[in-house]
């Protein structure tokens, strides 16, 4: 019987071997360290994101007790939130940077601990990473997304905020460890590793330094010079205020206001022609205009009282909240409310000029409000009507 010849085994396929990281800085000394920064770059976020959310949307049992001193609250609290969600861009480049050797852990998963601190690390990064590019593109005013930015943006910092929780949680035996040079877990590392680690932090917080001196000038006036990288100037704009939305925009146009009127109800309704507003108790007041985009200026605005307005229609200042609607065709903001206390507050005016002039269009003409302590979106501009409720 013939003999079969043996066949030739095919070469070996190679063991997986995950990839080498030898940089010295990939090791969790320096993820915490700028696992610090960051933590506290989220909770100023978060804190400063819930006064600007409920500000604008707050639910009923607020929407009366929200204060309206001091009147540069929100100006403060919008522009840190969004300076420090720039620092936070930084921050969060430089801390991926650190672990993301770990994405390539072989095996992935060794254990239900492992399991649970993977998963975790997956939703804070994705959360994260949402959250500081929508916030991003939201101050220069670009949405390529089909969702509405305000209620995404508030949902996802929950998500972060609870998944940064579960981090920590996990891995707090290994943050403690390396919380500090004297840690115990830090002493096993190369005594040359200190040098190029100050080194690293010191490059991130001069970058972190950078970015905010460029772009706070927005909201911090006495930086304006130094307004390099935001996507508004102080100074810029008509009358010398910067402008979010146009009149065009809006769609308010200068042939729709010939025969404006504004349009008071209550228990005593009355209509009033824009001569005879200027001819009543005219106010002027110096209050800011702060966006949510981060920007804010001070501005001296006159107009008439709102709260004079309200009594006039038979309304009970300090009691009856207003309705005020804009003549703009489109927009989420055409119609708000305020509460009793902006209603009744002395410095919440129905404005007709702005910093000595009559208003222009896209500033609001023939009348907007201004009131203490509000975010831009809610100062509506091209009033027609007010409602006493």
């Amino acid at each position: 019987m013939a003999s079969r010849t043996p066949k030739r085994a095919g070469p070996a396929r190679p063991a997986f071997r995950p990839p080498a990281f030898r940089g010295r800085l990939h090791d969790p000394r320096t993820a915490t360290a700028v696992g610090r920064w960051l933590g506290a770059a989220f909770a100023v976020c978060l804190v400063t994101g819930l006064i600007s959310h409920y500000l604008q949307q707050p639910p009923d049992w607020l929407a009366t007790r929200l204060p309206t001193r001091p009147v540069w609250v929100y100006a403060f609290t919008q522009g840190l939130h969004v300076a420090t969600g720039l620092a936070a861009i930084v921050l969060l480049l430089v801390k991926l940077w650190a672990v993301y050797p770990r994405l390539f852990v072989w095996p992935p998963v060794t254990s239900p601990r492992h399991a649970l601190e993977r998963l975790s690390v997956a939703l804070l990064v994705a959360s994260a990473v949402f959250e500081v590019l929508t916030g991003l593109l939201n101050i220069v005013e670009w949405y390529p997304w089909p969702f509405g930015f305000v209620q995404t943006h508030f949902a996802v910092a929950w998500v972060v905020t609870g998944s940064l929780l579960l981090h920590v949680a996990v891995k707090a035996p290994e943050i403690g460890a390396h919380w500090s040079r004297r840690s115990a877990g830090t002493l096993t590392l190369p005594a040359e590793d200190a040098v190029d680690r100050r080194s690293l932090l010191l490059g991130t917080g001069v970058a972190v330094g950078v970015v905010t001196l460029t772009t706070v000038g927005q909201a911090f006036t006495p930086l304006k010079a130094f307004d390099l990288l935001a996507p508004r100037h102080p100074d810029h704009g008509p009358q010398g205020l910067p402008v979010n939305r146009t009149a065009a925009a809006a769609g308010v146009t200068v042939p729709a206001l010939r025969d404006w009127r504004l349009e008071v109800t209550g228990p005593r309704p009355y209509v009033l022609t824009l001569d005879a507003l200027r001819g009543l108790p005219q106010v002027a007041a110096r209050l800011p205009i702060a966006c949510v985009e981060g920007w804010s200026v001070d501005a001296d605005w006159g107009g008439v009282r709102v709260r004079d307005l309200v009594e006039r229609a038979g309304g009970r200042p300090g009691r009856d909240a207003v309705r005020v609607t804009s003549l703009e065709t489109n927009g989420a903001y055409r119609v708000m409310e305020m509460g009793a206390r902006y209603a009744e507050d002395p410095l919440t005016l129905l404005a007709l000029a702005l910093n000595g002039q009559p208003l222009t269009l896209d500033h609001g003409f023939p009348a907007r409000i201004i009131a203490p302590g509000r975010p831009g979106v809610l100062q509506t501009k091209w009033v027609h009507r007010l409602e006493v409720l």
